[in-house]
């Protein structure tokens, strides 16, 4: 009967250790997940960073390569189209 016992905490324990080991890396990978999305994050705030800079650029005459200057002139049409949708919302708001 003490055969049995045994047998039974240490199969008990050894559940309990792999248990114990999956959560380990369970929580392991989530960490890493974050790392990676908090890298993410930096590389995606650089990015609109270096964006601003060069839109900023155009906007002052200092950009000449045609691939940028498309792009800014498209960024620089939707933001003339959100003034006046802006300014429509702010006559709509006034009527009511």
């Amino acid at each position: 009967m003490a055969d049995f016992f045994e047998d039974l905490g240490k199969k008990l324990s050894d559940a309990v250790n792999e248990i114990g080991k999956r959560t380990e890396d369970t929580i392991e990978v989530q960490k890493l997940k974050s790392d990676m999305r908090t890298l993410r994050r930096a590389n995606d705030r650089d990015l609109m960073d270096m964006g601003r800079m060069v839109y900023d650029k155009f906007v002052q005459g200092e950009i000449s390569d045609l691939d940028y200057v498309t792009i800014c002139e498209a960024i620089e049409k939707r933001d003339e189209e959100m003034t006046k949708i802006a300014e429509e919302i702010e006559h709509i708001k006034g009527v009511l």
